[in-house]
């Protein structure tokens, strides 16, 4: 195995690449307890347009058919839901679809390997009919129409909207009630033959283990299957600019919430662009800065401000969110304190402070084996080892962030979403 060592927490990561094409990924932590083990591919929600290897012609599946599938695969032919036989054995299962990878995941104080049958088992063998494909429609349904009436999901969503014409990421992850009546068992086999696939696939594991044990356990476990090459994936062209400058929408709520955001292009070193984007966002906005001092006296942000950035295939953009009586105002003071900083750059001592707790809170991140394993599974389908945002720390000066700024926080970029 390549062991891969980041001094500065102590860790090692152990990863191979198995003969079939499967990564694994191992993050041994001694003496502890919880065992933490997640199972994903390289497949999201805007992954629904693709070319098969030999053919021409492109495939188009529903919307929402990554995470219908997600959704599919506990059910086994003989009659046994996996999550109900992990559930049995005392260990904590679950599943997972996101815009560019879906997991299986579960963790385990006893009867790891107990658990390690079942999870192998089902996630490598799917069991799709009419009649649970069927079923299983009326289910989805249902959380489709529960996020509609969630605020935050809604306010999330119209931000992206307003971000991005074409690019899928603009659609929920579940899809709509009328993409996912569209979807039977021979589209689902379709995209698990396609993408469930060794290559396209990873498991990353965290907890007490001998590396060269815990992998021949996974090794032990594994079906034979043919190693396909993955589909090309087809995306729109989107353009460079947004969609549309801000959505406004009335729901059933006490306070009204909005998001900002920043439409960003995915180039250059994306793993240093992020940490950069995250101290300016706290150097700015955080709980220590002026600006949120100012509005939370002022009664006019209710809580604190939730700032991030999300990058993956073919996007990325900045999203600032918050509560407030009068979000308007807040937007307003938002966009005239980066003005400022970009006018005047960022104030030495709040940005090198900033700096040093960001660092923290990535050093934080590796005292839990489950936040552990999930950040190595998703950075790993970015092409990203999580060990470089430690490495990198050092390569983000203030010079580096006050160009940042200037490139991608944007007026011709930024859109407002409100739900009020």
């Amino acid at each position: 195995m390549e062991v891969i060592e980041n001094k500065n927490v102590k860790e090692k990561l152990y990863k191979e690449k198995l003969e079939n094409g499967l990564t694994v990924m191992i993050i041994p932590r001694r003496n502890v307890k919880k065992k933490y083990i997640i199972f994903g591919t390289n497949f999201g929600s805007i992954d629904n347009t693709f070319i098969l290897q030999g053919e021409n012609k492109e495939e188009k599946v529903p919307d929402g058919i990554a995470h219908f599938l997600e959704h599919k695969m506990f059910e086994q032919k003989n009659g046994v839901n996996s999550l109900d036989a992990l559930t049995a054995l005392g260990v904590n299962a679950n599943a997972y679809t996101t815009n560019d990878h879906t997991a299986y995941l579960y963790e385990a104080t006893d009867n790891f390997y107990e658990a390690l049958d079942e999870f192998m088992d089902y996630v490598q063998n799917p069991y799709y009919t009419d009649e649970n494909v069927e079923k299983e429609k009326g289910i989805i349904a249902q959380e489709i129409k529960m996020y509609e009436d969630y605020p935050e999901w809604q306010v999330y969503l119209n931000a992206v909207k307003c971000m991005y014409k074409e690019f899928p990421i603009r659609l929920d992850i579940a899809g709509s009630v009328e993409s996912i009546s569209k979807i039977n068992k021979e589209m689902l086999y379709l995209c698990y033959d396609s993408f469930y696939t060794p290559s396209n696939m990873a498991i990353a594991i965290c907890g007490d283990f001998e590396p060269e044990e815990i992998l021949e356990e996974i090794k032990k476990r594994l079906i034979k299957k043919e190693n396909k090459e993955v589909p090309k994936r087809i995306y729109p062209n989107e353009p460079n600019q947004i969609n549309e400058k801000s959505k406004v929408v009335d729901m059933n709520l006490s306070n009204p919430m909005f998001s900002i955001g920043f439409k960003d292009k995915c180039d250059g070193d994306m793993v240093k662009k992020h940490i950069g984007i995250q101290v300016i966002l706290n150097t700015l906005l955080g709980k220590s800065s002026r600006l949120y001092k100012e509005l939370s006296e002022t009664n006019l942000l209710l809580g604190p401000l939730d700032p991030e950035y999300e990058f993956g295939k073919n996007y990325a953009f900045v999203l600032i969110s918050g509560v407030s009586r009068n979000p308007e105002e807040v937007i307003k003071k938002i966009n005239a304190e980066i003005k400022n900083a970009k006018e005047n750059g960022l104030n030495e001592a709040d940005f090198s402070r900033n700096k040093k707790k960001l660092y923290g809170d990535y050093i934080t991140e590796y005292n839990s084996v489950d936040e552990t394993a999930r950040m190595f599974l998703a950075d790993s389908f970015k092409g990203v080892n999580s060990f470089e945002y430690l490495e990198k720390y050092e390569e983000v000066t203030k010079e580096y962030a006050e160009e940042i700024l200037k490139t991608v926080f944007v007026e011709e970029k930024e859109i407002s979403s409100i739900v009020k």
